[in-house]
C-alpha cells in the first residue's frame, strides 16, 4: 500500500518555522530533534529500530541489562555538550558516576594496568612512571589540547561551506588557536618522532590501543590535533561518566523533549529513500514495518542521521521528481504516483558518492555480552578495561577487548549479579562473506570467553547468560552500512576542516552524526546536531 500524507499537517508560519524531518534515532538524530523542536520547528523523528538510541541504546535479558554499543559518555560537565543542551532543553541530566580511572589498560605479558586516571596530577605521575622521559610529548599534547578545546566551545563550523560557516569558523579563532595550525598536517606517530619517542613500543602500544577507540585508527594514521582532545578529554575538569541505569536515559530524555514541545517519534518506520527535486530535499519514502504500509512525507527540511554510506543508498533509489513547483505538497502527491524508483543519484551528489566509494574500509565490532554472578568480577576492578594480548597481532579480532563492567547499584544486573560487555574490532567483510556465519561467531565467542577468563572467573556455573553481536547484527538493528561502528577514521583527509560537512550538496538535507566533525561518542554527535540547528536556524532568518 502506498500513499501520500503530512500526518504533521502543512506548515504553519504563525506556530512553526516549518516541518523537519529526522531520519535515524541515534543521539545526533534525537538531540537535533530535541533543539529544533525546542526552537519551533514541527519535528517528525523516524527509526527502524524498536527502541531509540541507535548505538547507544541497551536491551534486556534474564533481568540484566545491556548497553547496545556506546558504554561511556562525555560532556556532561558544566560547560560540557550534554549540559549546554540539556539546559536549553529545560529537561534534567541523568545521574551519572566519573570514570576513575577512565581505562585501566593491559599490555601484552603485564598484570597491572595503565590507568588513565581522573585527576590531571595524578595521571601525570602515572605516565611519567609508565613511559619514563615521554613528557615532553604529554605537555605537547596537553597544549594542543587546550587551544582545541576552547576553539571547539566557541562553536566553529567545521567544515565550512558558505559564508555563514566560514564566519562562524572565523569568529571561534583566537591568538592561542594559532598554536594548532603547525601541527595541522600531523599523524600522533609524527609526534611521537618528532619527540623522540618513535622506538617506544610500550608507549606507541599504549596510544594505539586508546586511538583505536576514539579515532578508529592507530598512531601513524590519527591527526594529532583530533587526538589530543581524544586523549585530553578524560581529565579533569572534563572527563567520562558512567551513567546510572543505563546508556538509554539519554536517548529516553531526549525523545521526552521532543514530545513535550510538539514533535513526533516514529519507531519500526523505515525511511527508504529521499525524495528530490530540483537540486533540493524535498521528502522521505517511509514503510511501517508492522503494516506494511509506505507512503511518502513531505518536509521543509530533511536532517539525516545516518553514515555518509547510508546517506548516498538513501538517495540513489529515489523517486526523481523534475520540474517542481513551489508547492511542494501539492506537486509531490501528483509526481510521486507516476514516479517509478530508479537508481540514479542526483547529479549534485556525484562527487560526495566518488569521496564515499574512495574511504578505508570502516571497522566493525564483535561484541560478547555475559551476565554473571558477582563472583566473577576481581576485587576493585575497574568500570572500563582494555586488553591487548599479543604484540605482534592486530589491534581488534579478539587480540584485543575493550571491557566495560557494571558495578553493585547501577541499575545494570539483579542483586548479587553483574553485567560484563567486550567489544573487539573486526573486518566487516568477513562477516558477510563467510559461508559458516554462525561458525565465526561461535569461534570468536569461545575466544572471546577464553581471553576474558584470564582476568575474570568465568565458569560454566558463573556465566548466567551469554550472547554476541557481529557486524551482520549491529546491520540488523541499527541499519548502519555493512553493520560499521564509530564513524569514520580520524585520519589527516577526513578529520575536522577536511572531514565530511553536515552541509550536503543536496539543498535543505543535512547530515548529523559521527560521519561529520568532531566524530564519534555522544557528545561528538551532540555537537553535530548542534551545528546543524544553527546552520538551520541561520538560513531561515535569510
Amino acid at each position: 500500500m502506498r500513499g501520500d500524507r503530512t500526518p504533521l499537517g502543512k506548515s504553519n508560519p504563525a506556530d512553526t518555522k516549518g516541518r523537519v524531518t529526522v531520519i535515524g534515532g541515534g543521539i545526533g538524530g534525537l538531540t537535533a530533534a530535541a533543539l529544533l523542536a525546542r526552537r519551533g520547528y514541527k519535528v517528525l523523528v523516524l527509526d527502524q529500530a524498536i527502541v531509540p538510541g541507535g548505538c547507544a541504546s541497551t536491551f534486556k535479558r534474564k533481568g540484566f541489562t545491556f548497553d547496545v554499543g556506546a558504554t561511556q559518555v562525555a560532556g556532561l560537565e558544566p560547560g560540557g555538550i550534554h549540559h549546554r543542551i540539556f539546559s536549553e532543553l529545560d529537561i534534567e541530566l541523568p545521574a551519572a558516576t566519573p570514570c576513575d580511572p577512565a581505562c585501566a589498560v593491559f599490555l601484552p605479558g603485564e598484570t597491572a594496568p595503565i590507568s588513565v586516571w581522573r585527576d590531571p596530577q595524578k595521571w601525570q605521575e602515572e605516565r611519567q612512571r609508565q613511559f619514563p622521559g615521554s613528557e615532553p610529548f604529554w605537555q605537547l599534547l596537553s597544549a594542543l589540547f587546550k587551544a582545541s578545546w576552547k576553539f571547539q566551545g566557541r562553536d566553529p563550523v567545521l567544515p565550512p561551506r558558505n559564508f555563514w560557516d566560514f564566519w562562524q569558523l572565523i569568529q571561534a579563532v583566537r591568538p592561542d588557536t594559532l598554536i594548532t595550525l603547525p601541527f595541522t598536517f600531523m599523524t600522533v606517530g609524527d609526534a611521537l618522532r618528532l619527540c623522540g619517542l618513535g622506538d617506544n613500543l610500550r608507549l606507541k602500544t599504549f596510544l594505539d590501543l586508546q586511538l583505536k577507540l576514539y579515532s578508529q585508527v592507530d598512531t601513524e594514521e590519527t591527526a594529532l590535533l583530533y587526538a589530543a582532545t581524544a586523549l585530553g578529554v578524560s581529565q579533569e575538569p572534563q572527563g567520562l561518566y558512567h551513567l546510572q541505569g543505563s546508556m538509554q536515559v539519554l536517548s529516553d530524555r531526549l525523545v521526552e523533549a521532543i514530545e513535550r514541545d510538539g514533535g513526533k517519534v516514529l519507531l519500526r518506520h523505515t525511511v527508504e529513500s529521499i525524495v528530490t527535486a530540483n537540486g533540493q530535499a524535498t521528502g522521505t519514502v517511509i514503510r511501517n514495518q508492522k503494516t506494511g504500509e509506505v507512503w511518502t512525507e513531505t518536509a521543509d527540511r530533511i536532517v539525516a542521521n545516518v553514515t555518509a554510506q547510508n546517506l548516498v543508498k538513501l538517495l540513489s533509489s529515489e523517486p526523481i521528481i523534475e520540474n517542481l513547483t513551489d508547492n511542494l505538497t501539492e506537486n509531490l502527491s501528483v509526481k510521486s504516483e507516476s514516479s517509478e524508483t530508479t537508481n540514479k543519484l542526483p547529479n549534485q551528489m556525484a562527487g560526495y558518492k566518488y569521496r564515499v566509494d574512495k574511504l578505508p574500509p570502516a571497522s566493525g565490532a564483535f561484541v560478547i555480552y555475559l551476565g554473571v554472578h558477582e563472583s566473577a568480577i576481581p576485587a576493585n576492578c575497574p568500570p572500563h578495561l582494555q586488553f591487548l594480548y599479543d604484540y605482534d597481532g592486530e589491534i581488534g579480532e579478539n587480540n584485543s577487548l575493550f571491557v566495560s563492567v557494571s558495578h553493585p547499584g547501577d541499575g545494570r544486573a539483579p542483586k548479587g549479579m553483574a553485567t560484563i560487555i567486550a567489544s573487539s574490532f573486526t573486518d566487516t567483510r568477513m562477516w558477510w562473506n563467510s559461508v559458516d556465519y554462525e561458525g565465526l561467531k561461535q569461534k570468536y565467542t569461545v575466544g572471546a570467553i577464553a581471553r576474558l577468563s584470564e582476568y575474570f572467573n568465568l565458569t560454566p556455573e558463573s556465566i548466567v547468560h551469554q550472547e554476541a553481536a557481529t557486524p551482520r547484527t549491529f546491520a540488523r538493528y541499527t541499519a548502519r552500512d555493512r553493520g560499521v561502528v564509530g564513524g569514520i577514521g580520524q585520519r589527516i583527509p577526513t578529520f575536522g576542516p577536511f572531514g565530511f560537512a553536515n552541509r550536503t550538496p543536496i539543498k535543505n538535507l543535512w547530515l548529523v552524526g559521527d560521519s561529520t566533525h568532531p566524530g564519534e561518542g555522544t557528545a561528538g554527535v551532540s555537537y553535530s546536531a548542534l551545528t546543524v540547528v544553527r546552520q538551520m536556524e541561520a538560513a531561515s532568518k535569510i
